[in-house]
């Protein structure tokens, strides 16, 4: 390969690094986050949710996962204390997890 495609390809690749980093920059932009925090709030939402998910108690579908500097917040609605209980267990075992807010709500026979 001669020298002037030697450094084109050099030049594209450290125009798609360096767009690539700006945009890992942007995705924590507006949350108060750095991008390690981001991406580590991120992998923690997804472990709760495989966990949840693996769960026969507790239904992951109907449970939504948000976590923030690695506190998880739990939200959505559950058909029982127990399984509501199982959730907030299920996240609190994931390592890394802060804290767990459990906004988890249990149906009634209005919210079914």
């Amino acid at each position: 390969m001669n020298t002037t495609r030697i450094l084109i390809i050099t030049a594209i690749l450290g125009l798609g690094s360096a767009s690539v980093g700006g945009l890992s920059g942007c995705a924590a932009m507006g949350t108060g986050k750095s991008t390690g925090e981001y991406i580590d709030d991120a992998a923690l939402t997804a472990k709760v949710k495989a966990e949840l998910y693996r769960d026969p108690q507790v239904s992951g579908m109907a449970v939504n996962v948000d976590t923030y500097k690695g506190i998880v917040q739990l939200n959505g609605f559950v058909d029982s204390a127990q399984q509501k209980q199982r959730a907030e267990q299920i996240a609190r075992n994931i390592p890394g997890v802060q804290d767990v807010q459990n906004k988890l709500s249990v149906k009634t026979a209005t919210n079914q």
